[in-house]
């Protein structure tokens, strides 16, 4: 199974892309705010417990495909520093020992682009953050750091390609086949 990790800041276009890739691969698609969406109605975002039940459900989730054989799964991903430093290195361990990969794929945009995109219908239906304020006084707290991700193996500038192209491009780069068509 090849795990592709989408990661970047709020509003690069993770999901949307995401969506795209899924589509064109066959890849199945694990959103990582839907992991988010069980836990917050019962612990607060960042509390040890919505931290440790996050963290061991995306394992869970990873281990399980791999050992499924599922084709490849992608999974989208907002580095903060709500999640344990160690968790990347176990993911590539855990997929590693399940006979599987990781490939890193960072996303990235200008801050302006971020900007316009911050407040819009769909990460507000995703419960998605959508304010310049809280979004610039995180970004100047270093909540978003990326410097601890590994060095991807693709990195996309999603101001600059539609989400359409900006899959087709992962998908070249690392050299993942269009699904076949059912039937």
């Amino acid at each position: 199974m090849n795990l592709l990790f989408l990661y970047g800041k709020p509003a690069t276009g993770k999901l949307t892309v995401a969506r795209e890739l899924a589509a064109l691969t066959g890849y199945r698609l694990f959103h990582n705010h839907l992991t988010v969406d069980l836990l917050l109605p019962v612990f607060e975002f960042g509390s040890r417990p919505f931290v440790d039940l996050r963290e061991r459900i995306w394992l869970m989730v990873f281990e399980a495909a791999a050992k499924q054989r599922e084709h490849g799964l992608i999974f989208t991903f907002a580095p903060e520093t709500t999640v344990q430093p160690d968790f990347v290195s176990r993911t590539v361990d855990m997929v590693a020992t399940a006979g599987s990969r990781v490939r890193f794929v960072e996303l990235v945009c200008a801050m302006d682009e971020v900007y316009r995109r911050i407040d819009n219908q769909s990460r507000r239906q995703h419960g998605k953050l959508t304010s310049h304020e809280v979004y610039e006084k995180l970004e100047s707290q270093g909540v978003f750091a990326t410097s601890h991700m590994p060095k991807p193996e693709v990195r996309i500038d999603t101001g600059r390609l539609q989400p359409a192209a900006a899959a087709a491009q992962i998908m070249k780069e690392l050299g993942i086949p269009r699904a076949r068509p059912a039937g």
